[in-house]
């Protein structure tokens, strides 16, 4: 499989786990802590086959990137917490990090 489509996989259950822990209310809703405990397993289990064809800086790189940036989107679209622009230009900055690594750089498998 290719591993990019592994790592947004990754990303996508990290999400997951993610808004499901503030869902969670410290634990004391089982369906949302149900949901951490999934969703964070099967993105360390995704990002470990993925680390089978690329390299660890990227992978992480990417991972913990595009994990913040889609948790502050989550943030604001679901949860209503501001961004202000100093805010926003740090997103901005972080995925132009991760279109470095990923495209300009020859650390990535292309």
């Amino acid at each position: 499989m290719n591993p990019y489509a592994l790592l947004g996989a990754a990303i996508a259950s990290e999400l997951l786990g993610t808004t499901s822990l503030k869902l969670s209310n410290g634990f004391s809703r089982p369906v949302p802590s149900l949901g951490v405990v999934v969703g964070y397993g099967l993105a360390f289990y995704l990002v470990s086959l993925t680390l089978e064809e690329l390299p660890l800086g990227v992978v992480y790189g990417t991972w913990a990137a595009l994990g913040i940036v889609g948790v502050a989107a989550i943030g604001v679209v679901v949860f209503d917490e501001p961004i202000d622009a100093v805010g926003l230009l740090g997103v901005l900055l972080i995925v132009a990090g991760v279109y470095c690594i990923n495209v300009l750089s020859e650390t990535a498998a292309h």
